[in-house]
């Protein structure tokens, strides 16, 4: 079985740990980190979609 989730937060250090801190657990990067500019609040927004294999077939809520 193989798990996806999607890591999104404002462009800053605190997303890039979250990321690796994720790689640490297992996972794997699925794909190339997207941007968005938030204009309203004047933010660059990211988006990193990870994937992992598992022999468990867990419900994901």
């Amino acid at each position: 079985m193989i798990v996806c989730r999607l890591l999104t937060d404002d462009e800053s250090s605190e997303f890039c740990q979250r990321v690796t801190e994720v790689l640490s657990l297992g996972w794997e990067l699925y794909g190339d980190t997207q941007y968005a500019n938030d204009e309203k609040r004047g933010v660059m927004r990211c988006a990193q979609a990870m994937m992992k294999k598992t022999v468990e077939s867990t419900l994901i809520s």
